[in-house]
């Protein structure tokens, strides 16, 4: 007789730390970072793929996690918020984004961020229209993204001095 919801193993990389683990076959990455990892630097929103809340980086790309099975991060290099930076070594991008008051209540900026790291990763002197594409799957309801397209520019001529 077939088991049924077997659970399914899974082996990928996170934040530069291996992970080995047992996840239920329907999970979500967001949900193996949240609740079986932890992370929950990584936020919970519309659960549809469209608020950008819960973006992680796969393989150096923004991915929405609530919307990405888990099964398919297999092999995979994951990067969080966590993995970025700490309070006392903040990546580019987070200093930026604190120098340029592009913080405020706080739940869209950890996938602001890897957008804006992923973005600059790639293009490191983008216009702002590129920034603006870049985060356009990001949406904030608090800053009206003037201060977040000036720190990604800032983290862009921070990045470019290192």
């Amino acid at each position: 007789m077939p088991v049924l919801n077997a659970k399914e193993n899974l082996v990928f990389v996170v934040n530069g730390r291996p992970v080995r683990l047992e996840v239920e076959p329907d999970a979500t990455l967001l949900d193996v970072l949240r609740e079986q990892l932890d992370l929950t630097g990584t936020k919970r929103g519309c659960n549809e793929g469209e608020c950008g809340a819960c973006t992680v980086l796969i393989n150096g790309e923004p991915v929405a996690s609530c919307i990405y099975p888990a099964v398919k991060a297999h092999g995979k290099n994951i990067v969080t918020i966590e993995g970025l930076g700490d309070e006392s070594n903040l990546h580019p991008v987070q200093q930026a984004f604190l120098e340029a008051g592009a913080v405020q209540c706080g739940y869209c900026t950890p996938g602001m961020v890897l957008s804006a790291k992923a973005l600059l990763d790639k293009n490191p002197d983008p216009t702002e229209e590129e920034i603006r594409i870049a985060i356009s799957g990001n949406l904030c309801r608090c800053t009206g993204y003037g201060k977040i397209v000036a720190a990604v520019r800032a983290a862009a001529k921070a990045l470019s001095a290192e």
